[in-house]
């Protein structure tokens, strides 16, 4: 598991193809340190013909955009943050570094 960014944030881009762009994780892939974005790095698949897409053709998808690229949008003000972690009542919490808000 990510420490930083988890499935169902809100994050941006801060670089690459997509910069400035906002969207929510779909999957994080930690052995590749690499997070899925709803409607960022689309990619056209070409598929063939099967059983679950009988037509086949040309489907636009999601890939992976590597964890550097994305920051985390402040639950406070909607800006880009870094992130920290500190316990709280014996449990660790994300924060926003900008604002100092704790992220469920």
């Amino acid at each position: 598991m990510s420490k930083y960014i988890r499935k169902g944030d809100t994050v941006f881009v801060n670089t690459g193809d997509d910069i400035g762009k906002t969207g929510r994780v779909l999957q994080v892939l930690v052995k590749e340190s690499r997070a899925i974005v709803e409607g960022v790095n689309m990619v056209s698949k070409h598929t063939k013909p099967s059983a679950k897409s009988p037509q086949g053709g040309v489907v636009k998808k999601e890939a992976p955009v590597h964890l550097s690229n994305l920051n985390l949008l402040d639950p406070k003000s909607g800006q880009p943050t870094r992130i920290g972690r500190r316990e709280e009542k014996g449990v660790l919490v994300r924060y926003a570094k900008k604002s100092g808000e704790v992220i469920k």
